[in-house]
């Protein structure tokens, strides 16, 4: 059973809440799939806890949840050390199967902590940011996982640049898969997109897909696609997403701030 974040034994409404946000996202990822011929276990659910306490992800943790995504260093790495203290003795084994996934936009001064707690980093998109994490992580004498961060509005008729969703120029993309690659401490995992709000979604991630096909061709490890939220993850299934980040249908409206 359950336990609540006091471990009583008992399943709060809190957990009930996000069990059912769960259970929802599961059965979309599996229609999604079956859609498409493809098999419901290719596609890893990343639940996106910003905004959200540390409980929660513990809460998550409980219910079966391995992979969680945060945006903003600040949040992510005082969540990362608070929620284990969290487990009762009997669950501190939950602790070592979380994977912690950086997904927001990265400034190369906060590398060196995101370094520190994540196991995968979605959000790669330029050079120096590349530098600064392979430097972090060496320090921290850990591997780092590492998608970089497509902007596909430039293929995109009628897509609004957006500056603030970050990727790199698909005419530059290659070219920073191999400075990831030839990182001393980084793995080149795969690439990532956030579809442009102008544009349907099946069209960003069908242009994604073409994308992710170059890479490959030159490395052929990095066979990840990190594509899809709450409102697009079909259209991201159907176009190969091997992960999805999911935060609202899941953890509801976010919480009021103050």
């Amino acid at each position: 059973m359950s336990t609540d974040h006091h471990g009583t034994g008992h399943p709060d409404e809190r957990t009930a809440e996000l069990a059912a946000g769960l259970e929802a996202t599961r059965d979309r990822i599996a229609a999604a799939c079956r859609d498409v011929r493809r098999d419901p276990s290719e596609v890893t659910l990343v639940v996106v806890t910003k905004f959200f306490g540390a409980d929660d992800v513990a809460r998550l943790a409980r219910l079966g949840v391995r992979d969680v995504g945060e945006n903003r260093d600040q949040e992510a790495s005082a969540k990362a050390a608070e929620w284990p203290t969290l487990l009762t003795e009997d669950e501190r084994f939950l602790a070592e199967q979380v994977r912690t996934h950086f997904i927001g936009q990265l400034q190369s001064r906060k590398a060196g902590s995101v370094a520190g707690y994540a196991d995968l980093v979605h959000s790669v998109d330029r050079p120096k940011v590349v530098g600064a994490l392979d430097r972090a992580a060496q320090r921290h004498e850990r591997r780092l996982g590492v998608c970089v961060q497509v902007d596909l509005a430039p293929l995109l008729e009628g897509a609004e640049e957006d500056a603030g969703r970050g990727g790199v120029h698909p005419g530059e993309l290659l070219a920073l898969c191999q400075q990831v690659a030839e990182a001393e401490a980084l793995d080149l995992c795969g690439l990532m997109t956030v579809a442009p709000p102008s544009v349907e979604p099946a069209v960003a991630f069908e242009a994604l897909a073409g994308l992710h096909q170059e890479v490959l061709a030159e490395h052929p490890g990095a066979a990840m696609l990190s594509a899809g939220m709450s409102g697009d993850l079909e259209a991201a299934v159907a176009a190969g997403a091997t992960h999805v980040r999911v935060g609202s249908a899941i953890m509801g409206a976010r919480p009021a701030l103050g």
